[in-house]
């Protein structure tokens, strides 16, 4: 009798995974051992491809001991730390594969939804990419908290319509893949290009375990770092309210200043004190360096922009074709 899974695996392709790692000593070889087992149980054609965003523990001498017994396993080796979505842009740079899986080496998404992912963009006439969606969050009361507010900002402001509770594994086609590749914005929002990118997707809902090891560097100040390098990536919303409270500002101190004169000259005669000039300067000097500072961000990165610089600087790759220093 023949599986779905195994009419699938008789497909003439590769799957490359694709898999940001920093840090990641703990749990690396168990994520290694897991991903082949799945990947060799169903016999698909693979290969792994680890980019590494510039580790200083055992991660890459552990990945190079996995190669000396797969020769399906690489390695890209950042120069220093560029961010993970830099690595995962290399990661899609160097991957080979027909299909690109995406996936962290923590498991929390774990390897034995590889299959599903790969059945679920080749179902029907294919797809060219599927999120993943946690069925639910196993994570402490304030991660989760802190995660909510995440999204809340994010879709607020950026109008990115996105998955939740998304996971970070997904899945693309070749072609979406090269079409990524052409975005080559410094300033990048992973999920946010994906979007951009458009194509046909849809989503799969996906079981999540705990980590395996270690703790998670994605915390709520790198989250809301994320949040707002994605507001300003994606939506000029900040200047746009920065123009509007500009008004209503104007109107309302014109309006101050109306009355003020109507009350000294029809109702009674006053002094305006020193203390009250010295507030309302300090508190208008302090929106206008609020707002400056809103418009310094996004002139900042029309210059970091401009620049064109390299988005990645790899300092060796392993096990593609050769050992190359770049």
């Amino acid at each position: 009798m023949t599986t779905e899974n195994d009419s699938l695996a008789d497909r003439d392709f590769l799957l490359s995974l694709v898999v940001p790692v920093y840090f990641e000593q703990e749990c690396i070889e168990q994520f290694i051992a897991e991903s082949t087992s799945e990947l060799e149980k169903h016999g698909l054609n693979y290969e792994i491809v680890f980019v590494d965003d510039g580790s200083r523990d055992r991660t890459v001498e552990l990945i190079k001991q996995a190669i000396q017994t797969n020769d399906r396993i690489r390695l890209v080796e950042f120069s220093y730390n560029h961010g993970k979505e830099s690595a995962v842009t290399a990661g899609f740079t160097y991957a080979k594969g027909d299909y690109l899986l995406y996936m962290d080496p923590d498991l929390q998404d774990p390897p034995d939804e590889i299959m599903n992912f790969v059945n679920k963009i080749q179902e029907g006439d294919g797809y060219d990419l599927v999120f993943g969606v946690r069925k639910e969050k196993r994570d402490s009361f304030l991660n989760v908290l802190f995660s909510k507010i995440f999204w809340f900002i994010l879709e607020k402001f950026t109008g990115l319509d996105l998955p939740r509770p998304l996971a970070v594994m997904r899945i693309c086609s070749r072609r979406f893949a090269d079409e990524f590749l052409r975005y080559g914005e410094t300033n990048r929002f992973i999920e946010g290009l994906f979007m951009r990118v458009g194509m046909k997707r849809t989503q799969i809902l996906v079981s999540q375990r705990e980590r395996f090891a270690g703790v998670s560097k994605f915390n709520f100040r790198r989250k809301m770092q994320l949040a707002f390098k994605a507001i300003f990536d994606f939506s000029d919303l900040p200047l746009r309210m920065a123009t509007r409270f500009g008004i209503v500002l104007l109107a309302v101190g014109v309006f101050l200043a109306c009355l003020l004169v109507f009350l000294r000259l029809f109702v009674m005669e006053f002094e305006l004190g020193w203390p009250s000039l010295v507030v309302i300067m300090i508190t208008g000097f302090g929106i206008q360096i609020f707002f400056f500072g809103i418009i310094g961000i996004y002139v900042g990165n029309i210059y970091r922009e401009s620049k064109r610089r390299p988005l990645f600087s790899v300092r060796e790759l392993t096990n593609f074709g050769e050992t190359t220093d770049a």
